[in-house]
C-alpha cells in the first residue's frame, strides 16, 4: 500500500516552483500596475498547482504503462515501481484536470474573458499529450516547448490579463525568464534519464542532443534567463539598485552551470543530477520572489 511519502514523490513536490513561480512573478507586475486581487490571484494559485500535479501523475501513469520508467535512475514512481496501481493513478491525474477546469472556469467567469476557455483546453491537451496518447510530444523532444509556452509566458501573462485586461512588456520578459528556468528542470530531469531514455525510445530533447550539448543547453536557458532579470532590474519602472534582489538566483544558477559543465569532481552525473534538479527549481522560485518585491517596491516610489 502507498505511504504519504509515496504519493508525495509521485506529485513530484520538487517540481512546484515551475507553477507558482510564474503567478509570484505576475503578481509583482500586478502590484506595480496596482491591479492585484487577491482572491483572483489565489485561484490563478491553486490553477497552477493543480495543473503541475495532475501533469505529475499522467505522467507517472502514462511512462509506468509504457515501461519507461522500469529502470529508472530517479526516484521511484508510483506505476512503474508498481506502489499503485495504473487505473489509479490515472483516476488522481484526471481529478486534478478536472478540478483545474473547474478554478479557470471560475476565474473567466470573473474576468468575463470567455475566449481564455481555449487557452485552457490547450494547457489540459498540452499537459496530457505530454506522455499521454499513441504519440506523446514528449517523447519527440518537444517537452521544452510546452514548459516554456504554458509554464512560463502564459502562466505569467495569464496572470497579469485576469486581474489588469493588459500584459505589458515586462511581463512578457519575466515570463520568458520563468519558462527557460522551468526548461532547465526539465532539462536536468531528462540529462539524467539519457542512459534509460534512449533505451526505452523516448526521445526527449537531451537525449537528441546527447549528453554534453544537453549540458550546454541548460546551461544557455540559466544564462538566457539571468539576462532577462537585468532587462528587468534596469528598465524604467524598476529601480537599478533591484538587481540585487537576482543576486540569488544569480549565484545558484552560476553554481550549478559549473557542475553541470565541470570535468572534475563536481560534475553533476547520474544520481547527483538530483540535487542539480531540485536547486534549478529553487533558482526558478528565488528568480520569481525578485521579481515581485522589484516591482512591489517601485510601486511605493511611485
Amino acid at each position: 500500500m502507498a505511504t504519504v511519502t509515496d504519493w508525495l514523490e509521485g506529485a513530484r513536490v520538487r517540481t512546484l516552483p515551475a507553477s507558482v513561480s510564474p503567478v509570484i512573478a505576475g503578481a509583482g507586475i500586478t502590484l506595480w500596475e496596482g491591479t492585484l486581487y487577491g482572491p483572483i490571484l489565489a485561484l490563478a494559485f491553486a490553477l497552477a498547482l493543480l495543473l503541475q500535479i495532475g501533469v505529475n501523475f499522467a505522467n507517472d501513469y502514462s511512462d509506468g504503462i509504457r515501461g519507461t520508467d522500469d529502470h529508472r535512475t530517479g526516484p521511484p514512481r508510483l506505476t512503474g515501481g508498481g506502489t499503485v496501481r495504473p487505473g489509479v493513478v490515472l483516476a488522481v491525474a484526471l481529478t486534478c484536470f478536472g478540478l483545474a477546469a473547474l478554478v479557470g472556469l471560475v476565474i473567466i467567469a470573473w474576468c468575463g474573458q470567455w475566449w481564455l476557455i481555449a487557452v485552457g483546453v490547450g494547457a489540459l491537451l498540452a499537459a496530457w499529450f505530454y506522455t499521454g496518447g499513441r504519440h506523446p510530444y514528449g517523447y519527440m523532444g518537444l517537452g521544452e516547448v510546452f514548459v516554456f509556452i504554458f509554464f512560463g509566458l502564459v502562466a505569467t501573462a495569464g496572470t497579469v490579463y485576469i486581474q489588469s485586461g493588459t500584459v505589458p512588456w515586462q511581463a512578457w520578459v519575466a515570463g520568458s525568464a520563468v519558462g527557460l528556468i522551468a526548461c532547465a528542470i526539465l532539462m536536468a530531469n531528462n540529462i539524467r534519464d539519457i542512459p534509460t531514455d534512449a533505451v526505452t525510445g523516448k526521445r526527449t530533447l537531451a537525449v537528441r542532443l546527447g549528453d554534453t550539448w544537453a549540458r550546454r543547453v541548460y546551461v544557455l536557458m540559466l544564462a538566457v534567463a539571468m539576462g532577462c532579470g537585468v532587462v528587468l532590474a534596469f528598465t524604467p519602472s524598476t529601480h537599478q539598485a533591484s538587481l540585487l534582489l537576482y543576486l540569488p538566483a544569480f549565484a545558484i544558477a552560476a553554481r550549478n552551470s559549473w557542475r553541470m559543465l565541470s570535468r572534475g569532481p563536481s560534475r553533476a552525473q547520474g544520481r547527483a543530477l538530483i540535487p542539480v534538479l531540485k536547486t534549478t527549481g529553487i533558482t526558478e522560485l528565488a528568480f520569481a520572489l525578485a521579481v515581485l518585491v522589484s516591482f512591489w517596491a517601485s510601486s511605493l516610489l511611485v
